[in-house]
């Protein structure tokens, strides 16, 4: 027997998702190589920053980014997406994409987990074709460029581009897949020509992504713009900027989400101002501006819709979720303004510290709030 519930959204209205109580075992099994791919990637964070890590692979370092954004970011969303075509050949997608993240710490060839994450992201882009022809719909259109986006880096990549180069292509995956998500979730707030001036802002951004690749310097200076333009339609459509002056989970919601336009902002304006960015305070500014700042505040954000579609169990939102948050966006600014902007490595150091901190703590209030709702419904 199942009992499904609506969802609460950030525009204040019932979401098309559902929390079902049976059992998750396939579900939290493909969750658990995202889970994985978190925690490798946040210690090969330790190792960058200089500080003591549980543990210290050499190859650590090099797969920190591709770990985070494709093996733990891709996961969630593949599965997510896969949930929502509800088809079992849509788990293929999950399944590979973390697969493949795990392979990357193996002791084999770098190739073996590059090309299993490229048939990830191939059935990824198969799972948007699928939503696509079963509904034309605007969202699940930006979302699959997000898709293609994740297909060309992990070409790339095993084309030996380093990682640096592939940046443009790992923020489109991202920024495209979450932009879909809010057309979808707030779409009679945003209007009804959202959808297509999304798409076309969507258009301008791979079109930047692919300038930045072929001309590095001018290419990342229109790719800055294009993903000012496309933050900035967001933000000003969003509802979020009306729905924070809520109270509870509606403002939670709200606020994760405009302080993560505003970190995308950032990343926009260190392109636009100054073009490519492959090393240095720069390159970190943009990396942890999008990252950290936008993608992994959106993931609180949407966390009490998403999850419970997931995993068939609620995420009962508590008021104590807002200190991960707080932290999360307090210390990037010690570590990108202080740190990086000003040169104190001390500040830096720190800031990334409590980076991690704040998305561990975040995680496991997450994980012991479903554990304590699940006990609970179960007395």
């Amino acid at each position: 027997m199942s009992e499904a519930v609506a969802l609460p959204t950030a525009a204040g209205a019932p979401s098309s998702r559902t929390v079902s109580h049976r059992p998750t075992t396939g579900r939290l099994l493909l969750l658990l190589p995202a889970g994985l791919a978190l925690l490798a990637g946040l210690d090969a964070a330790l190792v960058l920053l200089g500080l003591p890590a549980p543990v210290e692979l050499d190859r650590l370092p090099q797969v920190h980014g591709v770990l985070l954004v494709l093996g733990f970011v891709g996961t969630l969303v593949a599965l997510e997406r896969a949930v929502a075509l509800r088809r079992p050949a849509g788990f293929a997608a999950p399944a590979l994409l973390g697969l493949g993240g795990l392979l990357l710490l193996a002791p084999l060839p770098l190739h073996v987990g590059q090309t299993v994450q490229l048939a990830g992201a191939a059935a990824f882009v198969g799972v948007y074709v699928a939503l696509w022809r079963r509904q034309r719909d605007d969202a699940v259109l930006v979302q699959a460029l997000g898709a293609v986006a994740a297909a060309g880096s992990l070409i790339l990549w095993l084309g030996d581009v380093p990682v640096p180069m592939l940046l443009p292509w790992l923020v489109g995956f991202v920024v495209l897949t979450i932009g879909g998500e809010r057309l979808e979730l707030a779409r009679l707030a945003m209007g009804p020509r959202a959808g297509t001036t999304l798409v076309l802002l969507a258009c301008g951004l791979l079109g930047g992504i692919v300038a930045a690749l072929l001309w590095p310097r001018p290419g990342s200076v229109l790719l800055g713009v294009a993903l000012l333009a496309l933050v900035g339609w967001l933000a000003a459509h969003d509802v979020a900027r009306r729905t924070v002056r809520a109270d509870g989970l509606t403002r939670f919601m709200a606020g994760c989400m405009l302080a993560g336009y505003g970190w995308l902002a950032v990343a926009g304006a260190v392109w636009a101002l100054g073009g490519a960015a492959t090393s240095g305070p720069r390159y970190d500014a943009v990396v942890h501006a999008v990252f950290l700042g936008f993608t992994i505040s959106m993931i609180m954000a949407h966390a009490p819709v998403i999850l419970p579609a997931v995993l068939r169990r609620p995420l009962p939102y508590h008021p104590v979720v807002v200190l991960p948050a707080v932290l999360l966006h307090a210390s990037l600014v010690v570590r990108l303004w202080l740190g990086g902007a000003l040169g104190s490595e001390l500040a830096w150091r720190w800031g990334g510290a409590l980076n991690i901190v704040a998305v561990v703590l975040f995680v496991v209030l997450a994980a012991g709030s479903v554990v304590l709702a699940a006990r609970d419904a179960g007395r």
